[in-house]
């Protein structure tokens, strides 16, 4: 396959840069490049910003509302605007359940619920992990019991990311507690702010709040939120899955965390001289600049190959992704040095502007690295995706 850019591509490029240079807000360019804290309204903003210009859903194709575009404008897109200091398109609803419900929804749920995403009028919030029950999906507890035209949800999520701010989930549960673990399991759609609904907080390493318990005491969800067919959840969620750990790989966060890791390291001074230029410290940005474009290779391989819709290729991004991201913010921690440790995560919040290499950066390379160290957990574990590898590629 031939990797170079087009004239169209690159014509595509610059349009990006001149949108992201135009049309993204600099306060949230400020938050986002200081590596602050993102609130509900920041992301909101965002994304109505693109979808004003027609740009809502870049993985979607025209026919539900996205833009109909190539792997490669979407790898671009994706680049540019990272690279430009804009927030993350919430992966909940475009990349996650968007997808599912243009090959497993109803024609009912598609014209419902996929218009609402592009403009984040629904939150979704991903119902998958319980207490126990993480990387083994298989062995969920959840319970849903059909009554009449409503289904009755009993039980625990935990990991639930955003949740806080979720309209809607996309829930696992188990409705055939006879049939084989992966056979009774259903897919539903269910109101977060339905009777019943509990979210609860979970503090994390970098004292923040992304992740919550969700308890689900006799909520009652109606049978047209069911997706596909009764029982047959895991194969939908397998689909989900997919794509969602090609977002993890985090092409676009790579690319922007290694520009401002470079930033760094040309105004942090060690012995007078900017670290940057220490040949031993240059090294080991120049190695995980080299991943990252061995990262990009292999995405652009995987999209071309697989029309964007990957098999277990999916698992091989999402521990390199993994990996990379987690060598970024180690790196960025150990440029910000000893201030980078004994961080105040209320100075995340702060409006006050710091100046220099040292204070600017050093809470937030801190809780960045804290923060990390889940991308090797979520979205299945670093383990379970070579297992998967082993089985679907190796034949082991």
């Amino acid at each position: 396959m031939d990797l170079n850019w087009t004239p169209q591509e690159r014509r595509f490029r610059e349009e990006v840069r001149a949108f992201a240079t135009d049309r993204l807000p600099a306060d949230l360019r400020g938050k986002v490049m200081k590596h602050r804290r993102l609130e509900r309204d920041d992301y909101v903003r965002w994304h109505n910003v693109l979808a004003d210009h027609g740009w809502g859903a870049p993985n979607w194709p025209a026919e539900h509302g996205g833009t109909g575009w190539s792997p490669m404008q979407r790898l671009i897109f994706e680049v540019e605007c990272f690279k430009a200091g804009a927030p993350r398109l919430l992966p909940f609803g475009l990349s996650m359940i968007g997808p599912v419900l243009m090959k497993y929804g109803s024609p009912a749920q598609q014209a419902e619920l996929l218009p609402r995403i592009i403009r984040v009028q629904d939150w979704w919030c991903q119902g998958y992990s319980e207490p126990g029950s993480g990387s083994d999906l298989a062995s969920l507890a959840t319970r849903a019991v059909r009554d009449g035209d409503v289904y009755v949800v009993n039980g625990q999520k935990t990991w639930t990311t955003l949740a806080q701010y979720a309209d809607r989930m996309f829930c696992l549960v188990r409705t055939d507690p006879e049939a084989r673990a992966q056979r009774g399991i259903s897919m539903l759609l269910l109101d977060m702010h339905a009777p019943g609904v509990t979210v609860r907080p979970i503090r994390t390493l970098d004292g923040g709040h992304d992740v919550n318990e969700v308890w689900l005491q006799d909520v009652r969800v109606p049978v047209a939120n069911l997706v596909g067919e009764e029982n047959l959840g895991w194969t939908y969620a397998k689909y989900l899955l997919g794509h969602e750990r090609t977002t993890i790989a985090g092409l676009g966060h790579c690319h922007r965390e290694l520009s401002i890791l470079k930033d760094m390291a040309a105004k942090a001074r060690v012995r007078g001289r900017p670290l940057l230029q220490d040949s031993r410290f240059r090294d080991r940005i120049t190695r995980v600049e080299v991943d990252i474009m061995a990262l990009e290779m292999l995405l652009l391989r995987v999209a071309a190959d697989t029309g964007g819709v990957p098999g277990p290729e999916a698992s091989v991004l999402k521990i390199r992704g993994s990996e990379i991201q987690q060598d970024l913010a180690m790196l960025q921690m150990e440029v910000a040095g000893p201030d980078a440790w004994p961080y105040d995560p209320e100075w995340m919040l702060a409006e006050a502007d710091f100046h220099g290499p040292g204070p600017e950066m050093a809470a937030a390379a801190g809780a960045g690295y804290a923060d990390m160290r889940k991308t090797s957990i979520y979205g299945g574990t670093t383990e379970v995706q070579k297992g998967i590898i082993a089985r679907m590629v190796l034949g082991l």
